[in-house]
């Protein structure tokens, strides 16, 4: 039987809108856990006095330095005996998830059972590096619980100033907008670099994901330090059929405010049929008997927009591969930012492609340990020492392609180089005269 819950007034007003509120999560829990019931306490004292009270601490599994998140209470009387002994301790154990999230239902019924025996039975699926967070348990029961996930297959994730939990779309598996196995591609660099997430060595954490497309659903150019996102360098595909479709569901009007309208690079328009460009590098696709979709490849900018919107009528091309950029993360010392173009275009077929995808990664985190500043992410760094240095510490030329965001280009210049292609266009004629 568990211990009488605790009065929890303020907590109670997060279960009065109109929303789901964690509370009733933390409430249905505490039925049976006392680890919750007192959580609630002191998350209702640190509402009352809006402090928090936990610390932190050293706790961990043998043979690991990282993977345990230790919290402490801070919650004493008088006598320096805790108010609520049963949080006192409330640790959260990082867990690598399967690359893709893939799961059964077997499986997570068996992560559920083994937290409940040991933790608090709070999960979360997942945090921003991927980690299945296991959030609730105390210092005595960290091994147990960790040596029975590990006989399941699961390992434990980063922490700290090292390498950290990947992620990766469910991509190839699931989706037809996937241009690289993203899967592969994450346990490729991942498992070559477990070392550096066991065991932190680094200046600060490092963070790798992987986007199968454009619509980067693991968020990886705003959150991570190296950043794949699938891309493709010819034509997009088109399907007719599909696309007359999507013109009898949805008309002209919503064809050309929700998609030729809303192309950030003004790449689509819409044509007659018989004056729709032949050129190399055009796409069309017959919307009407008259009418058709111009799609002008070389202005295009891979913003999946079109192709989200027109399923199956529009699809990424069949040059497939993979760009890499480098630098993004969250708010810390010079705010947000996103990734760096490093590597405008990278075939990921063969083995060959993979390996060397692993020794760019290798090279990027190498250089980061012995330049990066203490607490200073891949971004930061990049923007201190400059990305020419950069480049040339991890052996890159300087490409024109190489962009800190879409339609502009920081490293080289280009005014000038339609006067410069006349001139040598005009001494070409001179020559030949």
């Amino acid at each position: 039987m568990t211990k009488k819950m605790h009065k929890t007034p303020l907590l109670d007003e997060l279960e009065s809108g109109p929303w789901p509120s964690f509370v009733t999560g933390l409430k249905r829990l505490a039925k049976d856990n006392d680890m919750m019931v007192d959580l609630m306490g002191q998350l209702e004292t640190s509402y009352q006095n809006r402090k928090g009270y936990w610390k932190g601490g050293t706790v961990g599994v043998f043979g690991y330095g990282g993977g345990v998140i230790p919290r402490f209470s801070e919650l004493k009387d008088a006598e320096g005996n805790h108010l609520y002994p049963d949080a006192a301790e409330f640790h959260t154990l990082r867990i690598q998830p399967p690359a893709g999230m893939h799961y059964t239902s077997d499986l997570l019924r068996k992560l559920c059972d083994v937290w409940e025996k040991h933790g608090s039975g709070l999960i979360a699926l997942h945090g921003q590096s991927g980690d299945i967070m296991f959030q609730g348990i105390s210092t005595a029961n960290v091994q147990p619980a960790f040596d029975e996930f590990n006989e399941m297959g699961f390992d434990m994730g980063g922490a700290g100033p090292a390498l950290r939990t990947s992620m990766s779309c469910v991509g190839a598996a699931r989706c037809e907008m996937s241009n690289y196995d993203e899967a592969k591609a994450l346990r490729t660099i991942i498992n070559a670099n477990l070392d550096d997430m066991h065991r932190p060595a680094l200046p600060y954490k490092f963070k790798f994901k992987f986007s199968g497309c454009g619509n980067d659903c693991v968020n990886s150019i705003q959150r991570s330090d190296m950043a794949v996102i699938g891309t493709w360098r010819d034509s997009i595909r088109v399907n007719e059929a599909r696309a007359k479709e999507y013109m009898a569901q949805h008309g002209m009007e919503k064809l050309v405010n929700d998609v030729i309208s809303r192309c950030p690079s003004k790449a689509l328009s819409l044509k007659n049929t018989a004056s729709v460009s032949k050129a190399e590098g055009i796409s069309s696709v017959a919307v009407t008997d008259t009418q058709s979709l111009q799609i002008e490849n070389h202005n295009c900018v891979r913003c999946m927009h079109c192709l989200n919107v027109m399923q199956g009528a529009l699809l990424p091309g069949v040059d497939k591969g993979a760009t890499v950029l480098v630098g993004g993360k969250s708010v810390l010392k010079i705010g947000a930012t996103m990734g760096t173009v490093v590597v405008p275009f990278m075939k990921l077929d063969t083995e060959e492609d993979f390996e060397e995808l692993g020794s760019l990664a290798r090279e990027i985190m190498d250089f980061f340990a012995d330049n990066a500043l203490e607490h200073e992410r891949t971004g930061e760094m990049i923007d201190r020492i400059g990305i020419v240095n950069f480049l040339e510490g991890i052996g890159r030329e300087v490409d024109s392609n190489m962009i800190l965001e879409p339609r502009s280009n920081p490293y080289v210049r280009t005014d000038g180089w339609d006067e410069e292609v006349e001139r040598v266009r005009s001494l070409k004629k001179k020559a030949v005269g």
